[in-house]
């Protein structure tokens, strides 16, 4: 499914919880939404999913917009970080809400994903730990195979045992049938290297997409005496500089080809840092 979005707008009084944004998410993919509290980031997953309208500019998926579009809604899936659930009913009756909804349920993953996360198919919701409410919203995401899956950080009160099953899962599942996985998160660290396509959001605009190849590409650490650093990387665009005992170590815009010509030791700068220094640093900056 191709997503456009363009000139989107959501304004809250005088606060521009989007403005303006335009982008273009085509074809399966998995993609990180990354940004600030406060970036815009949700509002657009509400938008996205037909649960609030803009104010001005639109989102279209395959050409239609998602508002009032049962059709179209039951291609896409969002799972927030609370409150997906109503608190009276029991975790099997939720299930089956949503295999009514979603016309590629899978009730065979669901059945394999409970027994993992040791669910208790008669609980109600509201007696749910946050980490099995969470588990449960995973279950939901995953076993809908919607062509748009949305994860707003998911996983509130999961271990980091349950975390990593998460991810695995969801990677095994999206490499056996491939769709469009947004998947929001300030755990940068932890799901860094799953990313295919980066896009970063910071007080209600796109200030960066690119492909996670690319970023990686476009960076290096090089090490060297403090002097042979400070040389080479003067005028670049630096991210972070630690030294030690006369010596620096630099992660830097540059390439790691570039920094080996001047002498100096070069490897790739680990992507998770890469991605925490450009959500934080100042717009336009």
């Amino acid at each position: 499914m191709k997503i456009e979005v363009k000139g989107l707008t959501k304004r809250y009084k005088d606060n521009y919880a989007l403005n303006n944004v335009s982008f273009t998410l085509d074809g399966p993919k998995i993609y990180g939404l990354l940004g600030r509290n406060g970036a815009g980031k949700t509002t657009f997953m509400d938008i996205l999913s037909g649960q609030i309208l803009a104010s001005n500019g639109k989102i279209e998926i395959d050409g239609e917009e998602p508002f009032d579009n049962q059709k179209l809604t039951e291609s896409i899936c969002l799972i927030k970080e609370g409150h997906n659930f109503k608190k009276d009913l029991k975790v099997k009756n939720v299930l089956k809400v949503y295999s009514f909804f979603y016309p590629k349920w899978d009730q065979e993953l669901a059945d394999k994903l409970i027994k993992e996360y040791n669910l208790n198919l008669n609980s109600k919701v509201k007696t749910l730990s946050k980490g099995m409410e969470s588990a449960l919203g995973i279950i939901v995401g995953l076993s809908s195979k919607a062509p748009i899956t949305i994860f707003d950080e998911p996983y509130i009160g999961l271990d980091a045992a349950a975390r990593k099953k998460f991810y695995e899962i969801m990677l095994e599942e999206y490499e056996a049938e491939k769709r469009i996985i947004i998947f929001s998160t300030h755990l940068i660290d932890e799901v860094s290297l799953l990313f295919e396509e980066v896009l970063i959001l910071q007080e209600g605009s796109l200030v960066l997409m690119e492909e996670a190849d690319m970023l990686r590409n476009s960076t290096c650490a090089v090490s060297g005496t403090i002097e042979e650093v400070e040389a080479f990387i003067s005028g670049k665009e630096v991210i972070e500089k630690k030294q030690l005992a006369g010596m620096m170590t630099a992660y830097v815009y540059s390439s790691i080809q570039e920094a080996k010509m001047h002498g100096l030791n070069a490897e790739g700068v680990p992507i998770q840092e890469l991605m925490i220094y450009l959500t934080e640093r100042k717009k336009g900056a």
